[in-house]
């Protein structure tokens, strides 16, 4: 008998060991390790806009002086000392940082050369005047800053892209001096909401310019929810070329698009023949964006083309927004855009008490400094011999001159050249300035609204610096509402507008004859087949073909054989069931609306928008319950309904009785105890009802005499006329 497997006794632990629970384990290093990259290196700062990598980077660049003017230095050593000093991390990392920064494309980092720009040096104002906290680095034996000063708005204005753990951000740039204006009127009206802050700053604002076609509603969504996305178009223009050709030229692609690779996938697109309006694609730029397209024919519409190309090219991408962020530099949440701008100015208020109070301390210092200075001037040459004749002068002049340690020690670090020269007037001018200066620093520590107005003043400098005539606050991108194409087929474009007669047999077959012909006598036919229904078109008409399943298809003109033969059938262009017979055909016109019923005298209203079908599958109309079968598709233009049974009795009612519906069984038309519906015809009552008899003559009977015909809907009706056709078809 086989044993059964056992499992063998665990080891014992190792001397010196702990033993931990695998899951708690896990758990808590997870959760670390998600902490570690939401806070260390995926979201950015409320405050200053900045993840960790940018902020040594510009914390580096500032430490080696690299101020605007000054002379480049080696990205290489840039990299170098960021890594060593305060990044830990792979130095391709922080090159691909810089050149983010930069806002440019790179080649290696021992080839380029770098320095701060004065948007830099405006997110660094006051790193030296304690505006900010600072913590030790990575080794413990430098401090770096935990957020920059940043007198810019630079979280809206540079915008930020980053994924975390179960988080991330998307935030596009926008107009410094936009942000500005929104800012100015957010210190005045502390309330205002992100909808009262789009008046001055109407959406992003793309360094590459492109245009925006979302609507006023969908940008207003987003800024007031944090979340969404963005439209952005490429900017274009027709330029016209010899003998009425034309170009388009694009002179601006979406933010975020490579020029390279949109212009390969363009070329491939030709290529495969997915662009059916383009016949070429060339890059002709130099220092500015320059992408021609040449159309195959000039006949195209270029705004058609253009349609097709963004809905099948990144020439329109879509930005997305998810300003995800640390708030106060702790808790990640999503703000609107009126609290990204209360975070940064909240931010601002803090960095100017800050370094007012830096200041402040600076002054007494001073203060302190210049009362012993004065008290040196007035006995200089005992304090001379003090210092010369003293073994221990610091003490001997605490003693003599009643002065404080940090006075004591300040003359006797003065060199006594210095000393002699020292002048009374100098001295007192320098002490009454920063005395005055305290007393105005005082009331603004101590003053909420002096805050605000001296950081309303800081904003408008900045907004000065970066006015909309600058090359950095000019706005570079636009709004456009894109227009409604979801309904339009695109392919119509590369179709040339002709003329075409379009004959249908009493078999299903249909041709379509070039031009408009009238007379179709000599028209020849297959067998026994003759005219069902012939029409004018044109080649870029669709047509509406309903079969007796209630089901309606769509033919394209453009697409019917010619009329050189006898047809095709128009079972092979749709998928229409086997059996289920042509009952009519006619010209799609937008807007146009029909009666449709079936042989059970059941109908309804429907608008030929309605019907129209992309598929071969056609669209279901018109519901029917077996045997009935589609009858009836007149068009719905009067006010008044004429119905003729099988049974050869006439009703007219008023159409206003017949609902209109997308879709559906309907109403009963009229009612019939045996048979089912004939024809029915809409007209107008003032112009009498019409109807076609055997030899091709019209006959019209107008209002007083159709009063024993004029019921209600759904009623039987009465026997027609005199002389109304033995078909029971209006003809």
């Amino acid at each position: 008998m086989a044993r059964t497997p056992t499992n063998p006794p665990p080891s014992p632990p190792v001397p010196g060991s702990d033993v931990v629970n695998l899951r708690e384990a896990l758990e808590e290093r997870y959760l670390a390790y998600a902490l570690s990259t939401i806070m260390g290196r995926a979201l950015p700062d409320a405050r200053d806009g900045l993840k960790p990598v940018h902020r040594r980077i510009l914390y580096g660049m500032h430490i080696l002086k690299l101020d605007p003017g000054t002379a480049f230095k080696k990205c290489a050593k840039i990299v170098g000392d960021v890594m060593g000093s305060f990044h830990p991390h792979g130095d391709q990392a922080i090159y691909d940082a810089l050149v983010r920064l930069a806002q440019d494309s790179a080649a290696a980092y021992r080839y380029t050369e770098a320095r701060m720009t004065d948007v830099a040096r405006l997110l660094l104002e006051g790193i030296e005047e304690d505006a900010v906290d600072f913590r030790e680095n990575y080794s413990g034996d430098q401090k770096e800053p935990i957020v920059l000063p940043s007198a810019v708005p630079n979280l809206l204005a540079n915008g930020a892209q980053g994924i975390a753990v179960g988080m991330a951000t998307s935030i596009p740039p926008h107009n410094v001096s936009e942000l500005c204006d929104a800012a100015l009127y957010l210190i005045t009206h502390p309330t205002a909401s992100s909808d009262q802050l789009m008046s001055f700053v109407p959406g992003p604002d793309f360094p590459t310019g492109g245009i925006i076609v979302d609507t006023p509603e969908q940008l207003a969504e987003t800024y007031r929810t944090g979340r969404g996305s963005f439209r952005v178009r490429s900017r274009w223009f027709k330029e016209e070329g010899a003998r009425g050709m034309w170009n388009v030229v694009v002179t601006e692609i979406p933010y975020g698009v490579q020029k390279s690779r949109l212009i390969e996938k363009l070329a491939e697109l030709i290529n495969d023949k997915k662009l059916p309006f383009v016949a070429d694609v060339r890059d002709e730029s130099a220092e500015d964006v320059r992408v021609v397209l040449e159309p195959r024919n000039r006949t195209i519409d270029p705004a058609m083309m253009m349609e097709s190309l963004y809905k099948l090219s990144e020439l329109e991408s879509r930005f997305p927004m998810n300003m995800n962020v640390l708030v106060d530099g702790v808790v990640p949440r999503v703000l609107s855009l009126s609290e990204a701008l209360r975070q940064w100015l909240d931010h601002r208020r803090d960095v100017l008490l800050r370094r007012s109070r830096h200041r402040l301390a600076e002054i007494a210092h001073r203060l302190e400094v210049l009362a012993g200075m004065l008290i040196v001037y007035l006995h200089l040459d005992e304090v001379i011999r003090i210092i010369r004749e003293e073994d221990e002068p610091k003490q001997a002049l605490m003693a003599r001159f009643t002065l404080t340690e940090v006075q004591a020690n300040y003359i006797l670090d003065t060199r006594l050249r210095s000393l002699r020269r020292l002048e009374e007037m100098q001295l007192r001018k320098e002490y009454d300035e920063l005395v005055a200066e305290k007393a105005g620093l005082d009331g603004l520590v101590s003053d909420e609204a002096q805050q605000w107005k001296t950081i309303t003043w800081q904003i408008r400098e900045v907004r000065k610096k970066f006015n909309p005539e600058t090359r950095v606050g000019k706005r570079r991108t636009t709004f456009e509402i894109a227009p409604q194409t979801s309904d339009i087929d695109l392919t119509e474009a590369m179709i040339e507008r002709e003329p075409v007669t379009v004959v249908v047999t009493e078999k299903g077959w249909i041709r379509a004859l070039k031009g408009h012909v009238a007379d179709l006598a000599n028209l020849q036919f297959k067998g026994d087949d003759g005219l069902k229904v012939s029409f004018f078109a044109e080649t870029t008409s669709k047509l509406l073909v309903l079969a007796a399943n209630g089901k309606v298809f769509t033919l394209e003109a453009s697409k019917l054989p010619g009329g050189r033969g006898f047809g095709e059938p128009i079972r092979l262009m749709a998928d229409i069931e086997e059996g289920a017979e042509i009952v009519s055909v006619l010209l799609y016109t937008p807007g146009v609306k029909m009666l449709i019923a079936g042989s059970d005298g059941r109908g309804f209203v429907v608008s030929q928008d309605e019907m129209i079908s992309s598929t071969r599958k056609g669209r279901g109309v018109l519901n029917l319950d077996a045997p009935s079968t589609a009858t009836v598709l007149a068009p719905a233009i009067g006010d008044h309904v004429a119905t003729i049974g099988e049974n050869r009795k006439l009703l007219v009612f008023p159409i206003a009785d017949v609902p209109e519906m997308s879709r559906g069984k309907g109403v009963r038309l009229q009612r019939y105890k045996d048979g089912g519906i004939s024809d029915a015809r809409v007209f107008a009552m003032a112009d009498g009802l019409t109807w076609k008899d055997s030899a091709g003559r019209n006959f019209t009977v107008h209002k007083a005499e159709l009063t024993e015909w004029i019921g209600a809907r759904a009623e039987a009706g009465r026997l027609p006329p005199k002389g109304f056709p033995k078909s029971n078809r209006f003809g």
